[in-house]
């Protein structure tokens, strides 16, 4: 059980720093739209966990625990250097500047970069479909490190259970203390990065 939540901890991390900046933007999450991201979160932990364990029921345990570890590893570096580009270009640019540089990409580059982008249509309130297209673009880590689960003794229904409790504590604790959080103008997602590398070490 201790597994699930320090991986459900991890997940949430990215919904609270997506809530905080939506806050400090004066983006408001409806109730609807806060359902739909922390569903969609715990769905695709789950979904993918679940097809992790079936893989590694076809392959050699060692093999799975090794690629699992590796992948783990590779995703916390990744996200490592994803919020340090993301903490360079806030230093470069606000938020309306770099939305305005971004304006030919796609929905899914944007919200790699801020996830203020959620609200394509400026009315400064999350509808269900922008609050579906935040959960995905931020699932995207989720889904690999459930794929890279399947090895260890972690049961997909309980993390996910686990995932959509802390993912509402994790937007109710976002919009709350949101302004504090953006003020520092730094990218904390790191900090999933480096949980994601213990967590590797841990299920070793």
């Amino acid at each position: 059980m201790l597994k699930e939540l320090f991986l459900s901890v991890i997940i949430s991390i990215d919904i609270f720093l997506a809530a905080a900046a939506c806050c400090n933007s004066g983006i408001r999450i409806p109730l609807l739209s806060a359902a739909v991201i922390d569903l969609i979160s715990a769905a695709v932990l789950g979904i993918s966990m679940t097809f992790s364990d079936i893989i590694c029921r076809a392959l050699p345990m060692e093999l799975c625990r090794t690629a699992g570890e590796a992948v783990l590893i590779i995703i916390g570096a990744a996200t490592i250097a994803k919020s340090l580009f993301r903490s360079l270009v806030r230093r470069i640019a606000d938020r309306g500047e770099l939305l305005l540089k971004l304006k030919g990409s796609s929905l899914m580059v944007k919200l790699c970069i801020d996830d203020t982008a959620a609200d394509k249509d400026c009315s400064k309130v999350l509808s269900a479909g922008e609050a579906a297209a935040l959960a995905l673009a931020s699932s995207l880590d989720s889904a690999a490190t459930g794929l890279s689960c399947g090895y260890g003794c972690i049961s997909p229904l309980s993390a996910s259970a686990m995932t959509f409790v802390c993912g509402a504590a994790a937007l109710l604790l976002g919009s709350a203390v949101g302004r504090k959080i953006s003020s520092l103008r730094h990218d904390l997602s790191w900090l999933g990065g480096v949980l994601l590398i213990v967590f590797a070490f841990f299920q070793a």
